[in-house]
């Protein structure tokens, strides 16, 4: 069994990235370094769909609300829009794992992003205050474009080598290390990175005690 997470609605989070619970019950921060990334850990194609949480198109409202996506964005998405999101969110999935793991990616993945970022994206504008907002009419296919053209500014981008998979043996959460250094390992160093270390100082123990 993984220590695959799950996403939680009741921490919004104050800076970019998501709070995340593992089955421990434990939170932690998990910035995968961009706002298209976000939308993995929703769920995904084949074993990892039994983490779903985009059941109705009021929970792909709730995610865009908790995403780094400026505060006041008023989404109205339907049914066909929150089925349309998920077979985005699946292709985008594989994509990202295929330029993490240096494969090629395959035509099928790329016309589903390169379709949805046709679309017309969220219109963001200036308030009164000099405060970001967004124009009204957001739809979940003017949010799917957004992500889209995020998608394609990532893998077309200068950090599209520095894709990557969580290097903990069990997890599969996908980043992009924009730090300095570029060495990045893990998908939060509170929650993988510091299990690793656990783990490996434990089996150097038990190796030191054969």
């Amino acid at each position: 069994m993984t220590d695959r997470v799950r996403e939680t609605p009741e921490l919004p989070p104050k800076t970019p990235g998501l709070t995340l619970i593992s089955y421990e019950g434990t939170p932690y921060r998990f910035d995968p370094g961009a706002l298209c990334l976000e939308l993995l850990p929703t769920g995904g194609p084949g074993a990892f769909a039994r983490f779903e949480v985009l059941h109705e198109p009021a929970d792909l409202a709730a995610w865009a609300r908790r995403s780094r996506l400026a505060d006041g964005l008023e989404l109205a998405v339907d049914e066909g829009e929150l089925s349309d999101a998920r077979v985005f969110r699946d292709a985008l999935f594989l994509l990202t794992a295929d330029r993490a793991h240096g494969r090629p990616l395959q035509p099928r993945h790329l016309e589903i992003v390169n379709t949805a970022a046709a679309e017309p994206p969220l219109v963001p504008r200036l308030a009164p205050d000099g405060s970001p907002a967004w124009a009204p009419g957001a739809t979940g296919t003017r949010l799917l474009s957004t992500l889209a053209r995020d998608a394609i500014d990532l893998f077309g981008g200068p950090y599209a080598d520095r894709v990557r998979e969580c290097g903990a043996h069990d997890c599969f959460l996908l980043f992009v290390d924009t730090s300095r250094p570029g060495r990045r390992r893990w998908c939060a160093m509170e929650h993988c990175g510091n299990r690793e270390k656990a783990r490996a100082h434990r089996a150097r123990n038990a190796t030191g005690q054969a």
